[in-house]
């Protein structure tokens, strides 16, 4: 279908396509099958992170040739490739987890240098596992070439025992099995059925939590978080968001335009909302910074303290990223929200209409469970909650979704790494009341920042989560419930507190007030740190030396990188 043609003389491509100068680039585009009139084009990086690692990523190669369709009746020339992922439910539990945040700026850092490297005028970008999605956005913020993002969609839930099931449960089948709750064969016909198809994790956990964000803060189409990753509708909104994408281009609308200080307001409310993952209070700063925005672990928990939880939404509650799409998607999230006050309505998306606009023709579904009005929440205050003190002088983050209890205080009990921790639980080597403590598992100290899901959930599984607390410099996964209390800084690499904490020492934890305090004197604490000396990071060589040389604290985002406030030269504008 041919559309109206572009100007390229401002566009990157015009250094690849135009001008006597450029033959020779441009007989490589004829060697793929081009023709003269699709080199001239606006050229469009279709990115994924397709791969078979795991169900997440399985079904994003289907859903880019549906964009690249999009892009094609559009005007443009779509130039598909493909980026890395690590999926944390394959990394979980090991040391392969400390490669899955390396992932995010891996992502981020390969996007940039593909575009950068072919000139591309614009992206579409599809991601499917937990750091893939902020890692997409926040190379679309840090290019700030017009960019649409589409998540892959969630996996259908699977049932057992006539209950429906995700991999959470299988994590906690595990801590039952070690508690003899439940035989091998059981744990075994569990694993079988829990997975059923393509797509991310069934819960408000990190992929579904960073889905809601894409919408919330403007770069998806509005409904496109929300198919399920087998169903054909996924391949409308592809279509729609490689159209989406050409029209950005002609109107010049780009990511920086769209992510203003308000929209990542209305990110972090949905966040809050819907009692995401805590993963969002690292993603949303790291995706600030790339543009030079001030937004870090503060300005988003001063965000959640405000906002009403209303998704009923596992692991807190009881449904899932299907019921959600069943009732009509994230929109009837943000339709709430807007009705109570909590969105701001004028924010700018890639729709080309603002977020009102997008909403003017929603209805608020009464005939469900799922989501709540903001005049009904499940609770007040949002479904996680920043904390600081004593143990946390630059902030901690917890999910209270689901909980009754908002205080904790118990003897520590100290690990300085997962695997030690574990098999404690393994082997029921603990107290009930303590508080587990997890250190040098930070950005720099792990390094990588290791979620401890497998921790956590055998202690569910086990039977005690609701008599325990864990608290570590690492971060903890979307499906993580109870008192697990991540991001702690500074972390136990440099010095924080948390590397001084003793074996029965007091911890006090209020997630109503917001606090979390060491009940040792300063002078005792002055005393151990003068004795403490940081152990030798083992990573000597690879990414994860550079990165434990480049990262910055979990506040700030965990980023490696001096971002959008250091740039001289935008891409864009090349």
């Amino acid at each position: 279908m041919s559309a109206k043609p572009f100007d390229k003389s401002k566009l990157p491509s015009r250094h690849v396509t135009e001008g006597p100068s450029r033959a020779p680039h441009r007989s490589y585009y004829y060697a793929m099958g081009l023709t003269e009139e699709q080199i001239h084009r606006p050229f469009v990086g279709v990115v994924s992170c397709w791969n078979e690692a795991a169900p997440c990523n399985i079904a994003l190669m289907r859903q880019a040739q549906s964009a690249k369709a999009g892009v094609d009746e559009g005007g443009g020339t779509p130039r598909e490739f493909c980026t890395i992922t690590v999926t944390d439910g394959i990394a979980m539990g090991h040391q392969g987890m400390k490669s899955s945040l390396v992932s995010r700026e891996v992502i981020a850092d390969s996007i940039e240098v593909t575009m950068r490297g072919h000139c591309y005028d614009a992206m579409v970008g599809l991601a499917g596992c937990d750091k893939s999605l902020p890692g997409i956005m926040m190379a679309m913020l840090r290019l700030n070439v017009p960019s649409v993002f589409m998540y892959g969609g969630s996996i259908l839930p699977g049932t057992y025992k006539g209950k429906d099931v995700t991999v959470q449960d299988v994590f906690e089948g595990v801590g039952m099995h070690s508690a003899g709750r439940m035989s091998e064969e059981e744990l075994h016909a569990l694993e079988c059925v829990a997975c059923p198809s393509a797509g991310s994790c069934g819960g408000q956990f990190t992929a579904n939590t960073m889905a809601c964000v894409s919408e919330a803060i403007g770069l998806a189409l509005p409904g496109s978080a929300g198919a399920p990753a087998p169903y054909e509708s996924r391949d409308h909104y592809g279509v729609e968001s490689g159209k989406a994408v050409m029209r950005l281009i002609a109107e010049n609308i780009r990511p920086r335009d769209i992510c203003t200080r308000k929209a990542f307001e209305n990110a972090a409310t949905i966040v809050a909302a819907t009692g995401g993952s805590t993963n969002a209070a690292l993603h949303l700063p790291a995706m600030a910074h790339e543009m030079g925005l001030e937004f870090d672990l503060f300005d988003v928990a001063e965000i959640f303290k405000r906002t009403p939880y209303i998704a009923d939404l596992k692991p807190g509650g009881k449904y899932i990223a299907k019921d959600v799409y069943d009732i009509g998607g994230v929109p009837q999230i943000l339709r709430a929200l807007l009705d109570g006050g909590f969105l701001h309505g004028d924010c700018i998306t890639v729709s080309g209409k603002t977020m009102a606009e997008n909403l003017a023709g929603v209805e608020f579904n009464t005939d469900q469970k799922v989501v709540y009005p903001v005049s009904n929440p499940i609770t007040q205050t949002g479904g996680v909650v920043g904390l600081r003190g004593s143990l946390a002088p630059d902030g901690a983050i917890v999910k209270v979704a689901g909980m009754t209890n908002l205080q904790f205080r118990g003897p520590a009990r100290c690990f300085d790494c997962e695997e030690d921790a574990f098999q404690a639980v393994e082997d029921r080597a603990y107290k009930e009341g303590e508080v587990i403590v997890i250190r040098y598992e930070g950005p720099k100290g792990g390094p990588g920042m290791r979620e401890m899901l497998s921790t956590t959930a055998a202690l569910y599984g086990q039977g005690v989560g609701d008599q325990m607390a864990l608290i570590t410099d690492g971060r903890f996964s979307g499906a993580t419930r109870g008192f697990c209390i991540g991001h702690v800084g500074p972390e136990a690499a440099v010095g924080g507190p948390i590397a001084l904490v003793q074996d029965g020492d007091m911890i006090a934890i209020d997630a109503a007030t917001g606090s979390l305090e060491i009940e040792v004197d300063a002078a005792e604490l002055e005393r151990r740190r003068k004795a403490w000396s940081p152990p030798a990071n083992p990573y000597q060589s690879g990414a994860l030396r550079k990165y434990a040389e480049q990262v910055g604290p979990a506040s700030k985002g965990a980023v490696t990188h001096a971002g959008g406030k250091a740039e001289v030269t935008c891409y864009a504008d090349i």
